[in-house]
């Protein structure tokens, strides 16, 4: 962890993820589904209050459940009818887009939000037939786990659009945006589509077919999303690895050391603009094959000098100043010797001659 190690600090937080992560794998396939299912439902919390009414109120609480299992009922025909036509116009406007329509982010948030919608519709559909589970729902966390996967993608595609539509006018954030989606609408759909390949209970089979009929009504050709393109990858990885208004944008509230500061960090942001101008010099150089002009040797002396310090890692005799005490033993070795003493077996080999002899 020295002044040199600038990703040193990231790297001893990490048993806080570790510990978290058990919540987190909770939180997937168990909270997300199993509780919201039910308190996200338009309907479901009156059905639920109609069954706790007290026995006075006998005649109204089967009134009011009967009125809202109709309106469950009729809720889930709606999505499934919303699943199937949306799932259409989603399939032909996914299959008639052109690769650089994104261009355009007029379309490009249009054609987004009815994926989004879509896939919306497709989730909703799929959570209205896990009522057919009952109970058993919280024992059926691949289940549970692949819709919280769908509902994430979804949620986190419209907090992209969400940023876009903000930051409109940025150089290069149309096409970041159009690979962020693709790859987020290619997670929801593969997750769904692993449900209903997987839905089960006694009524699995039949909840299935709903499913694969509402969701992908017209087959593969109803699971149009693929992962982007190298073509827009490329895009996107020059934009954020040369200076760019996208990487600015990054960069926006980045801590900055002053200059003549020891923060690799913030060396980093400004060696990248003098680097990649160095760079474009010296190939310029290898296809004239010419002699650099004094500014370009400058140039390419600055760069190969800033990048000299940036790889550049700090180096200790000891990893703690315990270590740097004479006689100092580590922990793990100490009455090791002792105890190796007290072995018959001191090594492999005896262990094989033990074995021989016997």
């Amino acid at each position: 962890r020295g002044d040199r190690n600038y990703l040193g600090n990231a790297y001893m937080s990490l048993p806080i993820a570790i510990t978290v992560e058990g919540a987190n794998i909770m939180t997937r396939s168990f909270q997300i589904i199993g509780q919201g299912l039910t308190r996200c439902h338009p309907d479901f919390q009156d059905l639920l209050a109609s069954l706790m009414m007290p026995k006075s109120e006998e005649k109204e609480g089967v009134k009011t459940f009967t009125k809202q299992f109709y309106k469950i009922v009729g809720h889930a025909v709606q999505n499934f009818f919303q699943s199937v036509s949306r799932g259409v116009g989603a399939t032909v406007s996914t299959k008639t887009r052109s690769k650089t329509a994104y261009r355009d982010g007029d379309k490009l948030l249009d054609y987004h939000e009815k994926q989004l919608l879509r896939l919306s519709a497709n989730f909703a559909l799929t959570a209205d037939l896990c009522f057919t589970l009952g109970g058993r729902l919280k024992f059926e966390e691949l289940l549970m786990g692949r819709l919280a996967d769908a509902l994430g993608a979804i949620y986190l595609g419209y907090a992209t659009l969400h940023h876009y539509s903000r930051r409109r006018g940025i150089e290069g954030l149309e096409a970041t945006t159009e690979h962020a989606l693709l790859r987020l609408e290619v997670e929801a759909q593969n997750a769904l589509n692993e449900a209903s390949d997987n839905f089960p209970g006694p009524l699995g089979g039949l909840a299935s077919t709903v499913m694969k009929i509402g969701c992908f009504p017209l087959g593969n050709m109803s699971r149009p999303y693929r992962q982007p393109g190298d073509t827009l990858t490329k895009e996107v990885s020059k934009l954020l690895t040369t200076p760019s208004e996208l990487r600015d944008m990054f960069q926006e509230h980045m801590y900055m050391a002053p200059e003549g500061t020891m923060h690799q960090g913030s060396d980093l942001v400004r060696a990248l603009p003098i680097c990649v101008e160095a760079d474009k010099v010296a190939s310029s150089l290898r296809k004239e094959n010419r002699q650099p002009t004094s500014a370009e040797a400058d140039l390419i002396a600055k760069a190969d000098a800033l990048r000299d310090v940036l790889i550049q890692v700090d180096v200790f005799e000891h990893v703690t100043a315990e270590e740097a005490q004479d006689g100092y033993v580590r922990p793990a070795l100490i009455g090791t010797q002792e105890r190796l003493a007290g072995l018959e077996r001191k090594t492999f080999d005896d262990m094989g001659h033990q074995q021989q002899r016997a």
